[in-house]
């Protein structure tokens, strides 16, 4: 990964809670499997302003409003391209269905968005596309785990923090035990104690994103994310329903998936979910309009943050 820009705010509030555990660039690249040269820029970022979100970025969007989702999704069974059914051979080519969308919707999108798109609506199988040279046709496979890429893949559970530990009174990061129903807690390492003290968080329900890979943070392995709602001078733990028990699981109506047992940062899968995660009018944690649900005991919310991203 040759950005840090390309990096989750998760991996980059690692680089920042390793440093702040005095490992030198070396150790933190080599810990992390990123190069020196992201996680200095990281570490420079941070010294400069405290900054360890990504910054937004300039060009083309990458992913589409809903308004021009359904001109696509028109475009495309217009085309002849059913959805379920294989786009190969004897259809229409991405680039082609690209160039018309952008006609239609006057948007200036990426034929990368559009098979992204095209994927998550379920027109599944081989894509057409072209090469750089000579414009060589090549097929692409699509496997079904990638045209479904949704919430139901991240293993979402309650759990209680337990104790918290904050090295320095001058630093955000803290250090967690968290009860998700397992024989022993799991440890979370994350940038908290800035937006919430550190006795509002002790012994507190809260909802975590148990299968991320973990990562080593000065001999400290975080295990977990605790899931918040975000504004840019705001954190709020989500709060799951009452009578919710560590280890309950976190479910949304419409996505019946099972999570992946770990998620590979290679696939982006927690990159393409979360964009799509915000709290409601109402304050409701929600994916795409479906609510983060504990079964038999009710919805998870944040106290006072609707509208918000969570991450």
């Amino acid at each position: 990964m040759g950005r840090s820009g390309e990096l989750s705010d998760f991996q980059r509030g690692t680089v920042v809670g390793c440093h702040l555990c005095l490992k030198s660039v070396r150790e933190i690249s080599g810990l992390l499997k990123l190069p020196r040269s992201t996680v200095s820029s990281v570490i420079l970022k941070w010294k400069r302003g405290g900054i360890t979100t990504a910054l937004p970025r300039s060009g083309r969007p990458t992913k589409l409003q809903e308004p021009q989702r359904r001109v696509l999704q028109r475009v495309a069974l217009e085309q002849g391209l059913p959805p379920g059914e294989a786009l190969g051979k004897g259809r229409p080519s991405v680039e082609a269905l690209t160039a018309e969308f952008r006609s239609r919707a006057g948007a200036s999108v990426s034929s990368r968005t559009v098979r992204r798109e095209l994927r998550e609506m379920g027109f599944r199988g081989r894509v057409s596309t072209y090469t750089a040279r000579g414009g060589e046709k090549k097929q692409t496979l699509l496997s079904q785990e990638d045209a479904q890429v949704d919430v139901s893949r991240l293993d979402l559970r309650v759990g209680r923090i337990l104790t918290v530990l904050q090295p320095s009174e001058t630093e955000s990061v803290c250090v967690k035990q968290v009860d998700v129903g397992e024989a022993a807690p799991r440890t979370v390492v994350s940038e908290l104690a800035h937006h919430i003290p550190v006795d509002q968080m002790q012994n507190r329900m809260a909802v975590l994103l148990c299968n991320l890979r973990p990562a080593e943070m000065g001999g400290v392995v975080s295990q977990a994310m605790v899931m918040c709602a975000c504004s840019p001078d705001k954190v709020e733990l989500l709060d799951p329903p009452i009578g919710a028990a560590p280890g309950d699981r976190v479910t949304f109506q419409g996505f019946p998936g099972e999570p992946d047992t770990e998620l590979d940062p290679k696939e982006n899968v927690w990159e393409q979910i979360q964009p799509d995660l915000r709290t409601d009018a109402e304050c409701v944690a929600a994916y795409r309009g479906a609510a983060f649900k504990v079964l038999g005991k009710g919805v998870c919310k944040s106290q006072t943050m609707s509208d918000s991203d969570i991450k």
